[in-house]
């Protein structure tokens, strides 16, 4: 059975979301920039090609989705991945959507 637990590691002005898989680091990440009090971007997603095609990319899109929702943060997709699924899930508008989102 497989174990996936998503991280994640935060400073006064950067952070990232880190998958755990089976107790151990993947190095696949999604990071992001502190732009406000409550808006972030999200820069960079990475996932390493041994663990390409498992869907690693979109859990880390998720739990963005879910933690920013949670803390009441909007998001800036500058990353090409983030953007895409955001593009392709109108319901998370509310974490995305407005004049910041297109930035």
């Amino acid at each position: 059975m497989t174990s996936v637990e998503i991280l994640r590691e935060q400073s006064a002005t950067r952070g990232r979301y880190l998958i755990r898989l089976n107790g151990e680091l993947t190095e696949a990440e999604l990071t992001w920039a502190q732009l406000g009090d409550h808006i972030v971007a999200a820069d960079h997603t990475d996932v390493p090609d041994i663990f390409r095609g498992r869907g690693f990319g979109m859990l880390l899109v998720e739990h963005l989705v879910i933690d920013a929702r949670d803390r009441g943060l909007r998001v800036v997709p500058l990353c090409p991945f983030v953007r895409a699924q955001y593009q392709r899930h109108p319901e998370w508008s509310d974490v995305f959507g407005g004049p910041a989102a297109t930035a």
